[in-house]
């Protein structure tokens, strides 16, 4: 019996009879992060990091799944598994598998970079090594969000009468956008759109520290007080007339598909920044030569790149060919 199999809901676990990142709702799930593409509701039971749980609960409603179980290292059927950080977002884990057939760590998505909002990558060999690959080409080699923050900061000061704003997505984006900020000395109040609220004062609560954040909210009697301001926001409303309410607004967007100028051109982006927080080609590659499994996985991303290098280097590698999973939503 196989330790996975590839199913119509997605990775499945015969020895465990539980699914990870189910695309459906199924009986028992194993959640690597909250993720809209990673973490649905409906599932009858799911195991995830206390702080995944807690964020599917404030993106789903409390009735998100029947049963909810916080992951500890535990046997299930006739395997063992343990959650490791993942480095992606808050509450982020790789899941690991072990039983008589071999084992497996399945990444989720995964960064190499340092994150203040979030647990770094702890690396877990395994026989079989499931890898994504959003930026899996050789052309994606993200640079320091540091730089790309300082950007941010040379347009604020060079162009004090403009409000700049960010589009960053809500669940760990939003919030690794403002402690880079703060990283870099930005002490101002930073301004978010009502859709980021809660997920910032959970990471907060959690101790992650944000620091002065404010609505940015606005009529015209308070429009000329956002100059020289930064402002959050999720990437659709910057599609709405909310983003016109201010000043003469700088459009940027933090991802790492701004490497790609065609896709900044396309949003109206005048300012991008390449911040991700997935692993780029550079740290994808080194990955797996750090695991050295002795099978390397594929999915959700630029399966056929990895799948060629992986040749070159003489490793076994398979593309998994998942559907369902977004390699752009949260990049």
């Amino acid at each position: 019996m196989a330790i996975l199999e590839n199913t119509d809901a997605g990775l499945f676990c015969p020895a465990g009879g539980f699914h990870i990142d189910p695309l459906r709702p199924v009986d028992r799930a194993l959640i690597t992060h909250g993720h809209a593409d990673h973490a649905r509701a409906g599932h009858r039971a799911v195991m995830a990091t206390a702080q995944t749980l807690d964020i599917m609960a404030i993106r789903y409603g409390e009735a998100f799944a029947g049963v909810r179980q916080v992951a500890t290292p535990t046997r299930i059927g006739d395997v063992d598994v343990s959650f490791h950080p993942a480095g992606h977002v808050l509450g982020s884990a790789q899941i690991h598998i072990s039983g008589r057939t071999g084992s497996v760590t399945i990444s989720g998505d995964y960064s190499r970079t340092a994150n203040p909002a979030c647990a770094p990558f702890q690396p877990v060999p395994a026989d079989i090594f499931v890898t994504e690959a959003t930026f899996g080409l050789p052309v994606f080699r993200h640079p320091d969000p540091l730089d790309e923050i300082g950007k941010l900061l040379a347009s604020v000061a060079a162009q004090p009468e403009r409000a700049h704003l960010v589009g960053a997505y809500a669940l760990g984006k939003a919030q690794r956008v403002i402690m880079l900020l703060r990283d870099a000395g930005w002490d101002a109040p930073i301004y978010i759109h009502g859709a980021l609220q809660r997920l910032c004062d959970y990471h907060i609560a959690q101790g992650i520290p944000l620091g002065d954040l404010r609505p940015a909210t606005i009529d015209r009697s308070t429009k000329a007080q956002f100059a020289g301001q930064i402002i959050l926001g999720p990437p659709s409303a910057f599609a709405a007339t909310w983003a016109q309410r201010f000043p003469d607004p700088v459009i940027c967007f933090a991802s790492g598909w701004m490497q790609v100028r065609a896709r900044a051109r396309q949003r109206g982006v005048e300012l991008p920044l390449v911040i991700s927080d997935h692993v780029d080609w550079p740290d994808l590659t080194r990955t797996i030569t750090e695991l050295n499994p002795a099978e390397t996985w594929v999915t959700h991303g630029r399966e056929d790149a990895v799948i060629r290098w992986c040749d070159l280097q003489q490793r076994a590698a398979r593309p998994l060919r998942l559907a369902g999973y977004d390699d752009e939503a949260e990049a």
